[in-house]
């Protein structure tokens, strides 16, 4: 059986997001957790929720222009192509070597998409 200090360290190394960009956020060791990565993530944070203070949009809400939201879009369509692209080449048997020029593609595409704010 585990301790409680044992649990409450592998929960403590656990990384988490930046609530603002998405980068990973540096464990202080001691005290509360740091929601923000930077000091400017977290004024970007407080200038977005002192702007929708008082309007019909929920402070946790991600408002993307047009042209935000259709490259979004369109990173996670090449997302999802490179996803089918690997199934396909497993389904033909494809060589290692080609899966792995397909897999550094995925990845590539995913971490494209991740980085959208």
């Amino acid at each position: 059986m585990r301790s409680r200090e044992h649990r409450d360290d592998v929960r403590r190394r656990r990384l988490q997001p930046c609530r603002w960009c998405g980068r990973e956020v540096a464990d202080a060791g001691m005290g509360r957790r740091r929601q923000y990565c930077r000091q400017s993530c977290r004024q970007r944070a407080y200038e977005q929720r002192a702007m929708v203070k008082g309007s019909a949009v929920a402070p946790d809400a991600v408002v993307l222009t047009a042209d935000e939201a259709a490259q979004l879009s369109d990173r996670v369509y090449q997302v999802r192509c490179a996803a089918e692209d690997v199934a396909i080449a497993l389904d033909e048997g494809a060589e290692s070597d080609e899966l792995r020029k397909l897999c550094d593609a995925l990845v590539r595409a995913a971490k494209a998409a991740d980085g959208w704010r």
